[in-house]
């Protein structure tokens, strides 16, 4: 046996997608009732162990062999699953597949393991059983019922007079819907087998597969959290927001002063019109309401704060031992194959600014609510700030936080060739007084001669290297930063004329891409390269790993001009056909580009106990001897593909996670 391809159907009274796959094995109830699967390619096979049939003891075998490939459509489910009913039945000798030291669990090892999923990511599909099949026109398609009899089949279920008072359907409470469920099990497998035949002659790189299996290595390793502080926070959280609830409703009168609706018509009788009352509208109506509404205002924005919600999905995910395990998702961005975050969602943790953070810390953890109100006033801002110390490196630990400097900027200027900005990197300099610099003609430091353009600086560097104007600046808060209307477009011209190879970088992209949609011409672009084959637009990056766009073509953008359009999985999380441009597809290239560096730098410290990465991140548990310095040097060495190109990671020493 070489391969096998397998799906499963399961049990678990733990909710699956708010605690994640790791949570939702350790439940006591949890079972495997549907074992299908495929060896060689051969007919799918399903095994009903719900109703006591025994999976083949080769088959067994093969699941601990790492000389058999296990295929999934989302891999981790199945290999987290049959790690611990493996466990539970004696097929499996309970040992991790790292040192004793680490803390990956005892789960299966993934090296043997491949996911469709991840496949189809790659070559720009959904992340979908469902959807891929219907992207790719698969003859045989996922059986829309599965959604009702995984319901019926695989939660708890109310009890009532109906059907007995059960929590639970067994095969036995519905013989038709079981074997409509063993049919649809089936069919996953027969699909899973199908992408992988129409996907065949792209292959994903085994550099990638690589990348895939550390990625699980991570995920199994998790990352520990102090639960005493995630409890602590969430009840003072709760008695927080029933104090400001009070005063809200002593000041307006309102029922609810919660209601957007009651909101704005409290503010309307008091003569203050709005339309909206999101973050940046409240901010702006404090500069100018009355003192009475700026109170309103002020307990408005404290109660809109989401920090509670971070603290209980830690809650919800922490395993047994303490730790939130598959908090990352492999190619989560199929445009770039960047990660994206799952259930605690830490691609998007608030930043910490408090000076005193590890006092306020310690408040919130032993519960001393006065102490943090008398302090801090804003409690659930203080919360907020705090939610990143949760993440906390084991006993006798250290965690590392190290990560790139400037990192897009620095591969944009690498691939347009931008000597001035790639010298500014070289020697230590500070990008955004160099870029005012040559902006405006005229030295620039920080906290020093013409210091207040640096400003200017930073805000051009952050909105305009993508192709963004005036609308971009603005987006970005040029406007709440003090700069003028008059001053935008004047800016937008000043940066361009000091980007010159940036702005001819973006449009040689643009050509060469439109060359390959147009006439099928293979282009190469400072080391990118362009090519169309069989109804998709590939753009091969330095490190050999490819940009896929599906079906592109020729279309009409707003402007009236011609644009490249393909399908994906637009704003709407729906599959659309999407626009696309030079720009933006520098944007791809550079940020999948700065992935791929991440990459290089994770193999590179793969020996070390990686737990988190946020965006260009790495976060280390490190044993006290490890060096922060040589750790750096390592993280920060340039991949052999990446040559000229300058890096520079810096990092810090820490006992609870933080932004330094």
């Amino acid at each position: 046996m070489k391969t096998l391809s397998i799906d499963i159907e399961t049990y678990s009274s733990v909710d699956l997608a708010k605690c994640g796959v790791y949570k939702y094995t350790e439940a006591t109830d949890f079972d495997i009732l549907l074992f299908g699967y495929s060896t060689d390619g051969g007919p799918v096979q399903v095994v009903d162990l719900a109703c006591g049939e025994k999976i083949p003891p080769e088959v067994i075998v093969a699941l601990t062999n790492d000389d058999v490939t296990k295929w999934a459509f989302n891999a981790q489910f199945e290999r987290i699953c049959l790690s611990r009913w493996l466990r539970d039945h004696g097929g499996f000798d309970n040992a991790s597949y790292s040192i004793p030291e680490d803390t990956v669990g005892n789960y299966l090892d993934p090296a043997s393991w491949k996911c469709t999923m991840i496949w189809s990511a790659y070559m720009g599909l959904p992340l979908s059983l469902e959807g891929v099949g219907a992207v790719l026109g698969l003859g045989k398609q996922k059986l829309t019922e599965g959604k009702e009899l995984i319901k019926y089949f695989c939660q708890p279920c109310a009890p009532t007079k109906t059907n007995g008072g059960r929590t639970r359907n067994l095969p036995e409470n519905a013989p038709d819907k079981w074997a409509s469920f063993k049919r649809y099990n089936i069919r996953d497998v027969e699909v899973e087998m199908s992408i992988q035949e129409k996907l065949a002659k792209f292959p994903v790189p085994e550099a990638v597969w690589e990348q895939y299996h550390l990625d699980q290595e991570i995920n199994d390793r998790g990352v520990a959290l102090d639960m005493e502080l995630v409890r602590q926070a969430i009840a003072m959280d709760t008695r927080s927001r029933a104090e400001l609830t009070a005063a809200m409703k002593k000041l307006t009168a309102l029922d609810n002063p919660n209601s957007v609706q009651q909101m704005k018509q409290w503010l309307s009788d008091n003569g203050l019109e709005v339309d909206s009352l999101g973050k940046k509208e409240v901010a702006e109506m404090l500069k100018t309401a009355p003192a009475e509404l700026q109170k309103v205002l002020l307990l408005r924005q404290q109660l809109a704060k989401s920090s509670v919600k971070k603290y209980q999905a830690m809650e919800k995910a922490v395993c047994a031992d303490g730790r939130a395990r598959g908090m990352f998702q492999f190619y989560g961005a199929n445009r770039t194959g960047r990660w994206a975050g799952r259930i605690i969602q830490m691609q998007n943790l608030p930043q910490n600014h408090l000076p005193d953070l590890a006092e306020a810390r310690g408040l919130v953890r032993c519960g001393d609510f006065d102490g943090v109100e008398l302090l801090y006033e804003d409690v659930p801002d203080t919360l907020s700030q705090l939610i990143r110390t949760a993440f906390v490196p084991k006993p006798g630990y250290k965690f590392i936080v190290s990560d790139f400097s400037a990192i897009e900027a620095r591969v944009l200027a690498w691939f347009a060739g931008e000597i001035w900005r790639q010298e500014v990197f070289e020697k230590g300099g500070d990008i955004y007084c160099a870029s005012a610099s040559q902006m405006f003609k005229v030295p620039v430091e920080k906290h020093g001669v013409n210091g207040h353009l640096r400003q200017k600086g930073k805000i051009a560097e952050l909105a305009l290297g993508y192709g963004g104007s005036v609308g971009a600046l603005k987006a970005m808060g040029a406007l709440e930063m003090g700069l003028s209307e008059d001053e935008l477009q004047p800016l937008v011209t000043a940066w361009r004329n000091s980007n010159q190879n940036i702005v001819k970088f973006w449009w040689d992209i643009d050509r060469a891409a439109m060359n390959a949609v147009k006439y099928h011409m293979d282009g190469e672009v400072c080391g990118v390269k362009f090519c169309y084959q069989s109804g998709m637009l590939f753009i091969t990056l330095p490190s050999g790993r490819c940009l896929s766009y599906v079906k592109p073509k020729l279309g009409t953008n707003q402007f009236g001009g011609e644009c490249i359009t393909y399908e994906g999985i637009g704003g709407t999380k729906k599959w659309e056909r999407l626009e696309t441009y030079g720009p933006k597809l520098v944007e791809n290239i550079v940020q999948a580009t700065s992935r791929d560096i991440l990459c290089y730098a994770m193999r590179t410290l793969s020996h070390c106990f990686i737990t988190m990465h946020i965006h260009d991140e790495l976060v280390i548990e490190a044993s006290p001897g490890v060096d922060l310095k040589v750790l750096c040097e390592q993280m920060g060495r340039t991949p052999p593909w990446a040559n000229g190109l300058k890096l520079r990671a810096d990092g810090y020493e820490t006992l609870f996670y933080k932004k330094d």
